[in-house]
């Protein structure tokens, strides 16, 4: 779990860059990973990000409130995709987001890249 222990030092690092867009890192971890699937249950979310359906649900509420996600319930499963909104906020600040944090890393050499 070297990349968890790694993901906790860099979080502080990449949060300010996020905060122009008002997203934490986890709103912008659910709006990579919904946004990189046509629609994804509550469940497949919360497994592609380690962590239980109720850990997600608070974010997913704030995400909806922002117009960037819906939720639509089939029988006892909750389905998530994004918005017209959310797909234009998606395209522009994933890129912009990904380039930045490559960017952090662009003075590592290849052993020290390696190690994370």
């Amino acid at each position: 779990m070297k990349w968890k222990k790694n993901l906790v030092l860099y979080n502080p690092l990449f949060y300010p860059s996020l905060r122009k867009w008002k997203l934490s890192t986890a709103q912008f971890d659910i709006l990579v990973q919904v946004g990189s699937h046509e629609r994804l249950s509550q469940q497949e979310l919360a497994n592609k990000l380690f962590v239980t359906k109720g850990n997600i649900t608070q974010l997913l509420s704030k995400m909806e409130e922002l117009g960037l996600i819906k939720r639509e319930q089939e029988w006892k499963t909750k389905y998530l995709s994004l918005t017209e909104e959310g797909k234009e906020f998606f395209y522009e600040v994933v890129p912009k987001q990904e380039y930045f944090q490559a960017s952090q890393f662009s003075n590592l050499n290849y052993k020290e890249k390696n190690s994370f």
